[in-house]
C-alpha cells in the first residue's frame, strides 16, 4: 500500500488544493442554519417581523450557495486531475513492471489475473482517490461542525449530537471491516470470470467447430454466478449502512424534536434556533449517507489497492542460479545435463539434456507432441530457468546475461505467429528499430515474403490488424521469420514456423537462410523430417529426453524413434530401401 502512496508525490498541490476547496464549501454550508434561524426569529417575528433581514438573508444564502458551488467545482478539478494522472502512472508502472516478468512468473500469475489488474482494479484505486479527496475531510468536518455549531445554540440539546455521531462512526466502520475481505473475494471470482471469457473468446472457432457452445456457456454461467453471489453477499452487507445510519439519526431527531419543543415551551431557544438544530442534524444525515458510500468506494479501492500492490511486491523473475560459469568458446550454444519443470510438483518437461552446438551450424529438433522441442529452445534466450543443469552461450551461462544482451543475441520465431496491430514495417522494425527500407526488403525477400507484400497496396506501410487477422497463416509466418531476420542475430531459432508453408516455399526459406553472409546458428523445430534432413544436427527428444544426435542418415541407423517418424512421413522410400 505505501508503494502506491507514491504515486500521489507528484499531485501534492491537488492533494491539498482538492480537500481544502472541499472544506470551505462545508464551512459556507455550516453557515445557511443560522441564516435560516434568523428569517424565522427575526424575518418572521410575531410582531410583524424585519422584511429587511428577510431579503438579506436570502441573499446571504444565495451568496453561500454561489461560492459553495464555485469551492465544488474547484475541488472537483483538482480531485479528478490527481485521480486520473496516479492511475495514469500507476498503470505505466504497472504494465512496465509486468513486461519484466519472466515466462515461469507470468505462468503462475495468469493472463486474466494481469488484465484485471492493469484494467478494474486500477480504475477502481482512480474512483477511490477521487472521492477520497473529495469528501474525507468534507463529510467529518460537516458531521464535527455541525455538532460544535450545535454546542454554539444549546448545550443540553447538542449532547443528542454528541452520543449520535460516535454510535453512528461504529456502525459505519463494522461495515467496513467486514466488507473489505469480501470484496477482495469478490476480485479474485472476477479474475476467474475475465480468464474464462478471454479464452472462449480466443478460441471461438474451435468452440464452434466442436459444436461446444452450450458446454461453454454453462461453464461460464458457473463462474459468473459464483461472482453474482458473492457481489450480491457484500451489497447486502454494504445496503446495511445506508438502513442503520437512517434509523440512527431519526431516532436522534425525533429526540431532538421532543426535548427541543420542551425547552422552546419553557424559553430557553427559539423556535428558530430549533430549525438550525433541526438542519444541523439533517446535514449531517447527509453526509454520513455520502460517507456510507465513500467507505464503500474506499473498500473496494483498498481491496484493489493491495492487490495491484501484490504485482508490484512479486519479483520480476526468480533468482537463477549459476552452477558453472563458462564452458567451451568455440559453441555457439551448449546444454550441460539440463533439466526443467514447469511447476515444482509437475513432472519434468525435459530431463538431463547434454548437447553442444559449434557457431554457424543448423541444428533440426524433432519429436512428438510434448516431447519437450518447444521447452528447450525457450531455455536458450532464458525464457525459463533451467531446474537443474546449465545453459552456455558462446561460453558463457546464461544466468550470467543481461535480459537485453540475450535478447540482442537471440531472435526467435515463437510456435504461433502473431504479429501487431499497425503496419508491416512497425511491425518489422520491432527486429531492429533503425533498420532501413533495403534491409527491412532483404529480410521479407530472405523470408519468402516478398512476393505477397509488394503486391499489397500499401506495401511496407500496409496496415496490420490486430493479432494480424487480415493475413493468412502462412504470411503471417513468414511475416514473423522476416521480423527476426530483420535483427540479424547470432542464434535463430524457428520454432515450427513453417508449419504452414508449402514444401516449395519452405525449400526456398531453407535455401535462403543457409546463404546468410553472418551465418547465424539455427535451430529449425519441426514436425516435418524434410525440413531438417539438411541440418548438420538433428537432436531427437522423446518424453523429455533426447533419444538421439547426429545426421540424417545417422539417426535413420540408430536411432528408431527418428526412423519411425521418417517412415510415417515416407513410408515409399523408406520400403523401397
Amino acid at each position: 500500500m505505501k508503494k502506491l502512496l507514491f504515486y500521489l508525490k507528484g499531485y501534492k498541490k491537488e492533494s491539498i488544493l482538492a480537500p481544502l476547496f472541499k472544506c470551505l464549501e462545508a464551512l459556507f454550508e455550516l453557515f445557511v442554519p443560522l441564516a435560516v434561524a434568523q428569517i424565522i426569529d427575526v424575518g418572521m417575528a410575531e410582531n410583524g417581523g424585519d422584511k429587511k433581514t428577510v431579503f438579506l438573508m436570502c441573499g446571504v444564502l444565495i451568496a453561500l450557495g454561489i461560492i459553495g458551488l464555485v469551492c465544488a467545482i474547484c475541488a472537483q478539478f483538482f480531485a479528478a486531475k490527481a485521480a486520473v494522472g496516479v492511475s495514469e502512472k500507476l498503470r505505466s508502472s504497472l504494465f512496465s513492471h509486468i513486461q519484466s516478468f519472466s515466462y515461469s512468473m507470468t505462468d503462475k500469475i495468469g493472463t486474466s489475473t494481469l488484465i484485471t489488474r492493469m484494467s478494474s482494479d486500477v480504475n477502481s484505486v482512480q474512483t477511490g482517490i477521487n472521492m477520497f479527496l473529495r469528501l474525507f475531510m468534507r463529510s467529518p468536518f460537516i458531521v464535527f461542525g455541525a455538532m460544535i455549531m450545535a454546542f454554539t445554540i444549546d448545550v443540553k440539546l447538542a449532547l443528542i449530537f454528541a452520543v449520535t455521531i460516535p454510535v453512528l462512526a461504529i456502525v459505519v466502520f463494522a461495515i467496513m471491516l467486514v466488507s473489505i475481505p469480501i470484496l477482495k473475494k469478490s476480485q479474485s471470482r472476477l479474475d476467474g470470470v475475465v480468464g474464462k471469457v478471454r479464452g472462449n473468446y480466443g478460441g471461438t472457432r474451435v468452440v464452434r467447430a466442436f459444436n461446444k457452445e452450450q458446454d461453454e456457456i454453462t461453464e461460464f454461467d458457473e463462474k459468473h454466478d459464483a461472482l453474482t453471489k458473492i457481489q450480491i453477499f457484500a451489497g447486502r452487507i454494504s445496503a446495511l449502512m445506508n438502513p442503520l445510519t437512517y434509523v440512527i439519526i431519526n431516532f436522534a431527531v425525533i429526540l431532538l424534536i421532543h426535548f427541543g419543543a420542551i425547552r422552546v415551551n419553557s424559553g430557553n431557544i427559539s423556535q428558530g434556533e430549533l430549525v438550525a438544530l433541526y438542519n444541523y442534524m439533517s446535514q449531517i444525515l447527509v453526509e454520513l449517507i455520502k460517507l456510507a458510500s465513500l467507505i464503500i468506494t474506499l473498500t473496494k479501492a483498498m481491496a484493489s489497492a493491495r492487490r495491484i500492490s501484490d504485482i508490484f511486491d512479486t519479483p520480476s523473475d526468480t533468482p537463477r542460479v549459476s552452477e558453472k560459469d563458462e564452458a567451451d568458446v568455440d559453441n555457439s550454444v551448449c546444454f550441460e545435463n539440463v533439466s526443467f519443470k514447469y511447476s515444482e510438483t509437475g513432472d519434468a518437461a525435459i530431463s538431463d539434456v547434454s548437447f553442444s552446438v559449434k557457431k554457424g551450424q543448423t541444428v533440426g529438433i524433432i519429436g512428438g507432441t510434448g516431447s519437450g522441442k518447444s521447452t528447450l529452445i525457450n531455455l536458450i534466450p532464458a525464457f525459463y530457468a533451467p531446474s537443474s543443469g546449465s545453459v552456455f552461450i558462446n561460453g558463457k551461462n546464461t544466468a550470467l546475461y543481461d535480459k537485453n544482451e540475450l535478447t540482442d543475441i537471440v531472435g526467435i520465431v515463437p510456435q504461433k505467429a502473431l504479429l501487431f496491430k499497425g503496419t508491416i514495417r512497425s511491425n518489422l522494425l520491432w527486429g531492429n528499430e533503425n533498420a532501413t527500407e533495403d534491409e527491412l526488403w532483404e529480410a521479407l525477400s530472405l523470408a519468402q515474403a516478398d512476393g505477397f507484400v509488394k503486391e499489397k497496396d500499401g506495401q511496407l506501410d500496409e496496415p496490420v490488424a490486430q493479432s494480424g487477422r487480415n493475413f493468412s497463416g502462412g504470411q503471417r509466418q513468414r511475416l514473423t521469420i522476416a521480423r527476426a531476420l530483420v535483427k540479424k542475430p547470432q542464434i535463430l531459432i524457428l520454432d515450427d514456423s513453417a508449419s504452414a508453408l508449402d514444401y516449395a516455399t519452405e525449400a526456398s526459406l531453407r535455401k535462403a537462410l543457409k546463404s546468410l553472409n553472418y551465418a547465424p546458428t539455427t535451430f529449425i523445430v519441426s514436425q516435418r523430417t524434410s525440413s531438417i534432413l539438411h541440418a548438420d544436427t538433428i537432436i531427437v527428444l522423446d518424453d523429455g529426453m533426447v533419444e538421439g544426435i547426429g545426421t540424417h542418415e545417422e539417426l535413420l541407423e540408430n536411432c528408431e524413434i527418428y526412423r519411425e517418424i521418417y517412415r510415417s512421413q515416407f513410408p515409399e522410400e523408406v520400403s523401397s530401401k
